[in-house]
C-alpha cells in the first residue's frame, strides 16, 4: 500500500509540525504542572491553532472548512500530539462533532450552529454521553436490558423538552459552547429504542457545569460534570427523530482519533528515549551502546512503526484508497494503540530511570501519565469484545 503523501497532505503535516514545535511544545509541561484543573487550559494556544485551521479542519468545504481526508487527519493529529497529546485532542474533539452537524443536522441547525462555529475561534464542541451509572454499558446489552445506558430524562412540554439528570467526565465540559446530549426519552425500552439527541448550547437555562476533574494525565484537556435541572431545550434543537438518536453514530472516528493521537505520543517517546540514551553515559559509555538499553529502544521503535502503519492503513481504507475494508479495523487500531502507547512510554521512562533520572525527568513522566488515559477511553475493554463481534460478521461475508 502506498502511504506517500500528496502535496496538500504534506502541507498540512508541515504546518502542524511547525505549530507543534514552535508554539505547543514550549508550554506543554508548564500547563501540565498547574495544580488547579480549570487553570491548565490556555485559550491563547487554541485560538492561535484555530486561526491556522486546526479547529475547523474536518468541516466540509461547502461550509467553509478544509474538508481534510482521514489520512490528513491522522497526520495532523499525530504531529500535534507529538508536542502535547491533550492539546491535539482538544482540536480533534471539534472535528468529530462538527462533522456530525454537517452530516446529521437540518439546514436550520447548520445555520444556527455550524456557521457560528466556523466564525468563532473560541467555539468548541462536546458530546454528553457518559453518566455516573452509564459508561461502557451503552456499547453492550442495548438490545435487551432497559436498565443499561443513559438515564438523563427528556420530557416534552409543548414546543420544548425538559432535560433532567447528570453527565460526567464530559470532554470540553467547562469550555465548549455547544453539546450533543444523549437523553433517555423513553425509559421503558432500551437506549437503542429510546434515545433522543439534542443540541444544547452552554447558555441554556437550567444547564450548568459542575466539577472539573483533576486528572493524572491529559491535564490540559478539560473533563467535567454537566448538570441538567429542568434544562429547557427547544424542539428545533432535536437532532433527527424522537427516540432514534442511537442511530446517529460517529462512524468509528473516536477509535481512529485515539489511535492517531497515540502515534504522536509514541513518536515523542521514541525521540526522547534515543536522544537521552545518546547523551547520557554510565559505566564510561553512552547508554545507547549498552545492550539492555538497545533492546528497549528496539521495542520502542518497532511498536511505534507498527502502530503508524496500522493507523495509516485504517485512514486509507476509510478514504476509500484501498480495496480492503475491515469493519473491525478502527476498533482494533484503537485497542492496539492503547497497549502500544503505554508500553512505549513506560520503556522510555525505564531508560531514564537507568540513569537515575526518572523522578526528575518530568517530560518522560508526563508521557506515561498521558498514556494511562487510553485505558479508560471509549470503553477500551468493552471495545475489544465488540471488535470480535465485528470480526465474526466480517468472516461471514
Amino acid at each position: 500500500m502506498d502511504f506517500s503523501l500528496n502535496e496538500e497532505q504534506r502541507a498540512w503535516q508541515l504546518k502542524a509540525r511547525k505549530f507543534a514545535d514552535e508554539e505547543i511544545r514550549p508550554l506543554s509541561l508548564q500547563r501540565d504542572a498547574i495544580a488547579a484543573p480549570r487553570e491548565t487550559f490556555d485559550w491563547a494556544i487554541i485560538k492561535r491553532g484555530s486561526q491556522l485551521g486546526f479547529r475547523t479542519a474536518a468541516v466540509p468545504k461547502a461550509w467553509g472548512g478544509a474538508g481534510i481526508d482521514y489520512v490528513t487527519q491522522a497526520i495532523v493529529m499525530a504531529e500535534l500530539a507529538k508536542a502535547d497529546s491533550a492539546i491535539s485532542k482538544t482540536f480533534s474533539q471539534c472535528w468529530k462533532w462538527s462533522q456530525l452537524i454537517a452530516e446529521f443536522c437540518s439546514e436550520d441547525q447548520k445555520q444556527r450552529f455550524l456557521v457560528p462555529f466556523m466564525a468563532d475561534d473560541s467555539y468548541l464542541l462536546g458530546s454528553a454521553s457518559t453518566e455516573p451509572n452509564a459508561g461502557s454499558d451503552k456499547r453492550i446489552l442495548v438490545d435487551s436490558d432497559i436498565k443499561t445506558g443513559w438515564r438523563l430524562r427528556a420530557e416534552k412540554h409543548g414546543n420544548e423538552w425538559l432535560l433532567n439528570g447528570e453527565k460526567t467526565f464530559i470532554a470540553n465540559g467547562p469550555i465548549a459552547k455547544l453539546f450533543f446530549v444523549n437523553t433517555r426519552s423513553n425509559p421503558n425500552v432500551s437506549i437503542k429504542e429510546g434515545t433522543t439527541v439534542f443540541l444544547v448550547p452552554s447558555d441554556t437555562p437550567g444547564f450548568r457545569v459542575g466539577k472539573v476533574f483533576n486528572k493524572l494525565g491529559w491535564r490540559f484537556y478539560q473533563n467535567a460534570e454537566l448538570i441538567f435541572e429542568d434544562a429547557r431545550v427547544p424542539e428545533a434543537n432535536m437532532v433527527g427523530k424522537v427516540h432514534e438518536g442511537y442511530k446517529m453514530r460517529g462512524g468509528g472516528f473516536s477509535d481512529f482519533e485515539l489511535a492517531a493521537n497515540a502515534v504522536g505520543v509514541c513518536d515523542d517517546a521514541a525521540d526522547t528515549a534515543l536522544r537521552f540514551a545518546k547523551r547520557e553515559k554510565r559505566g564510561g559509555k553512552p547508554l545507547v551502546d549498552q545492550q539492555v538499553v538497545q533492546l528497549k529502544l528496539n521495542e520502542i521503535f518497532m511498536l511505534t512503526e507498527a502502530l503508524r502503519s496500522f493507523v495509516m492503513r485504517v485512514a486509507a481504507e476509510t478514504d476509500g484508497k484501498c480495496d480492503r475494508k475491515s469493519p473491525a479495523a478502527n476498533v482494533l487500531a484503537m485497542n492496539f494503540a492503547s497497549d502500544t502507547i503505554q508500553r512505549v512510554t513506560t520503556l522510555n521512562l525505564d531508560i531514564h530511570g537507568m540513569a537515575g533520572a526518572a523522578r526528575i525527568h518530568s517530560h518522560a513522566d508526563k508521557l506515561v501519565r498521558d498514556s494511562i488515559i487510553w485505558t479508560h477511553l471509549a470503553g477500551d475493554s468493552v471495545q475489544r469484545m465488540k471488535a470480535v463481534d465485528k470480526l465474526k460478521t466480517e468472516q461471514k461475508q
